[in-house]
């Protein structure tokens, strides 16, 4: 038997996994999104099924001040004592603190903040009670003792390792196991370079000793669909075989580029003679891998289409930094998602109206039936293909010096344009985009169910490459006034993701 990666597709990065009893659960990173750090169960590690998320109040999570690609960092879950430990970083408001829970499919707590600089934070509970807390900052991995009640220091913050010599030490993660306390790290940047490293120590704050066989993992200069392999996470099965689950890149083209973002990939992990862990097949993995040691039990898929008729929004679903109930509803018109527009655009460091989801497979179709007769100029709706706020492109219906008209808009860098545009007379449209592996087509579907092109734009500049930032491509339905609020909502009946890999 084999299972396929990644096991979480598309922007899933910097993944962090706990196992309690026979239920595994895993977080990831999510930057200026809200709500925020997605929160995964699983039963086999390969079928991940997504829960919720850890941090989805106002209280637990401000991004107002967050930029693209900033906000909340790589995160680490831990279960200590039947309660669930969440901590994170969030580099544009609070810096590093952590959540906790009885129940990790209900509500965390209210954040409690570390005195503790850097980013990457892991929390280590050690036999004896002492509660460790670990970060990189500077080129170096710190840790203290804190005060798991209050976040207080109760130690100073001292380097306890360098790593091997790669940029970047980071996404510190320690684990006893038995004699020894390991300390394994990523190095080399979220990139190309990346790669894993590992050192140990009869002590949790050191001194550690490098594996003499570091890395343990690493994808670079090797010719693989998978790149950037790194910052990794262990876990033992009950039945006591070890797994990493960690971050990677698929990569197109030449040179490379890849639009999905950081994903999350899986592989088993051994010991050698001398008590040195090994991830994959000596270091490296692939798209297809033996499942030998797990259980598999597959999910049932889920529904290509979300009709809206819920009180809530289904958990893949994001907002841009927050959640404003003035611009998104699912009580205005019953069986639809309504957004209004607001001042703010796609092209704003902002919160506009914008309910988006993850792009998880190369080769797929969104599309979306919406009502919208907008009365004043400015007032714009529709679909994006959405990176950040420099480079994505759009098909939308827009009022424009006294005319409605369908437009395809293409935004990359400090260039943009309407590439298309037509008067556009009916009160709802069904609007869509369909993916391949280098390029977005986005057009529409005409009274027989055809799809009529309207324009496109190329997979590649969207990419990280490009577009900079640590996040991956999004589709979403927006709502705008264009520097005005908007006087006409749209109304979305039905949102389709159909999968074509």
């Amino acid at each position: 038997m084999t299972y396929r990666n990644p096991v979480i597709s598309g922007f899933h990065p910097d993944p962090s996994i706990c196992r309690h009893g026979d239920d595994y659960y895993l977080v990831t990173s999510s930057f200026e999104y809200y709500p925020g750090v997605p929160l995964f169960h699983s039963k086999d590690l390969v079928h991940w099924e997504q829960i919720g998320h850890c941090l989805s109040r106002p209280e637990q999570l401000d991004l107002s001040r967050a930029g693209s690609s900033q906000g909340i960092f790589a995160p680490t879950i831990r279960v200590h004592k039947d309660i669930f430990y969440m901590t994170t970083t969030n580099v544009t408001s609070g810096g590093n603190f952590f959540v906790y829970t009885d129940n990790p499919r209900g509500q965390w707590s209210d954040p409690i903040y570390v005195e503790q600089g850097g980013i990457d934070p892991e929390l280590f509970f050690d036999d004896d009670g002492t509660v460790y807390y670990t970060t990189s900052m500077d080129m170096k991995v710190y840790q203290s003792r804190i005060d798991l009640a209050t976040g207080k220091r109760l130690s100073d913050c001292v380097p306890i390792w360098n790593g091997t010599g790669g940029q970047y030490p980071e996404a510190p993660h320690i684990y006893r196991i038995g004699e020894w306390y390991y300390l394994m790290i990523a190095e080399g940047g979220t990139e190309y370079g990346h790669m894993e490293t590992i050192a140990r120590s009869k002590r949790p704050d050191g001194p550690y000793e490098s594996n003499p066989h570091n890395p343990i993992m690493t994808h670079r200069s090797l010719n693989k669909t998978i790149h950037a392999t790194g910052h990794a996470d262990l876990v033992q099965t009950p039945e006591g075989t070890w797994w990493a689950v960690f971050l990677g890149i698929r990569p197109l083209g030449y040179p490379n580029k890849h639009h999905l973002g950081r994903e999350t990939f899986l592989a088993p992990v051994t010991w050698s003679e001398e008590g040195w862990p090994t991830i994959g097949d000596n270091g490296t993995i692939s798209e297809e891998m033996s499942s030998d040691g797990l259980n598999l039990q597959p999910l049932a898929p889920k529904p290509e289409k979300d009709d809206f008729d819920g009180k809530t929004l289904d958990y893949s679903w994001n907002f841009l930094r927050k959640s404003d109930s003035q611009l998104w509803s699912l009580n205005k018109q019953e069986g639809f998602l309504t957004l209004t527009g607001s001042a703010a655009t796609l092209n704003d460091i902002a919160a506009p109206a914008f309910v988006g989801r993850r792009q998880q497979h190369f080769q797929c179709e969104v599309s979306a039936l919406m009502a919208f007769a907008p009365e004043r100029d400015g007032d714009e709706a529709g679909l994006t293909v959405f990176m950040n706020e420099r480079f994505h492109y759009e098909i939308a219906i827009a009022r424009i010096v006294g005319e409605t008209k369908l437009i395809m808009r293409r935004r990359i860098g400090s260039l943009w344009r309407i590439e298309n545009e037509m008067p556009w007379g009916a009160d709802s449209i069904t609007l869509a985009v369909q993916a391949d592996r280098e390029r977005y087509t986005l057009g529409y579907y005409d009274g027989n169910s055809t799809f009529i092109p309207f324009g496109s734009g190329e997979c590649s500049l969207l990419s990280t490459e490009v577009a900079g930032g640590f996040t991956g491509v999004y589709f979403a339905m927006y709502a705008t006034g264009n520097g005005a609020s908007s006087q006409t909502p749209a109304h979305f009946d039905w949102f389709r993701y159909k999968v074509q890999d």
